[in-house]
């Protein structure tokens, strides 16, 4: 069936919990590294969700850079 679908989504009391992909010897390093970019992209997008749904996309350069600022302030004490 895997060969057939590429994907089989694995389910837990009718809720999505994994997919399943195929993967051959010659490809599972490249499978690797694809898998990892697709979550930091998902990640990413979480992040910018949530910043937008906080208003912090509207935040200055000027306001970022002060911030970054106060936390090196912070840090060195």
């Amino acid at each position: 069936q895997l060969k057939v679908d590429k994907d089989i989504i694995i389910t837990s009391n009718g809720k999505p919990i994994a997919i399943l992909y195929p993967v051959e010897q010659d490809n599972l390093e490249s499978s690797l590294i694809t898998l990892r970019r697709a979550r930091a992209l998902l990640a990413m997008e979480d992040i910018q969700k949530e910043a937008v749904n906080k208003g912090l996309d509207k935040t200055t350069e000027e306001e970022i850079e002060k911030e970054i600022k106060a936390m090196r302030l912070e840090r060195s004490r």
